[in-house]
């Protein structure tokens, strides 16, 4: 099962500040989270070239029953039939039912809190960069109380227990980070 969300981001580019649409998606066994993409208009041909990406081959969404989703009207019929079509069944949420859809909506909001409503982004590349490395702490640098305070994907040094400890930011120090090194 999964879920999928937007979310928006103002971002200074060559025609004054434009608003951009975040698309992710989220594992919600794993609370795995993919970036599926942004855009400033999120019309029907972008969202159903995304519901491609998504079902493809080595889509996020391959092998998943149920994807869990507002009403918002970017999740177009065109997007659902593309999904049905490759056996993933939208669930469609009751209105004005933000904790029906709490785990995806946590992440937003610790991605805007931790990250992006401190920075100020000049260009899509520079958003994009943002949120890739902030995808990558939150995958693989930061503890997640819903999995009983465990790394969604641990790397190698996580777990040393003699070392001297180090300290990685992200994001200009934005993100922070402590293992130990290697003895």
């Amino acid at each position: 099962m999964a879920a999928i969300d937007f979310t928006t981001v103002e971002v200074w580019t060559k025609a004054g500040l434009v608003t951009y649409y975040l698309l992710f998606v989220m594992e919600l066994k794993t609370r795995h989270v993919h970036f599926a993409g942004c855009t400033p208009h999120p019309d029907e041909p972008w969202m159903t070239q995304i519901a491609r990406k998504l079902t493809d081959y080595e889509g996020f969404l391959l092998g998943k029953r149920y994807l869990l989703t507002d009403r918002d009207t970017k999740f177009s019929l065109a997007f659902r039939h593309i999904l049905k079509r490759e056996g993933v069944e939208p669930l469609l949420l009751p209105l004005r039912s933000p904790n029906l859809n709490a785990f995806i909506e946590r992440f937003m909001r610790s991605l805007k809190s931790e990250a992006l409503s401190r920075m100020i982004f000049f260009g899509e590349n520079s958003l994009r960069r943002a949120v890739s490395s902030f995808l990558e702490h939150y995958h693989s640098e930061r503890n997640h109380q819903g999995l009983e305070n465990k790394l969604i994907q641990p790397a190698d040094e996580v777990g040393q227990f003699a070392g001297k400890i180090d300290c990685q930011e992200r994001l200009g120090g934005l993100l922070k980070y402590y293992h130990r090194k290697a003895a």
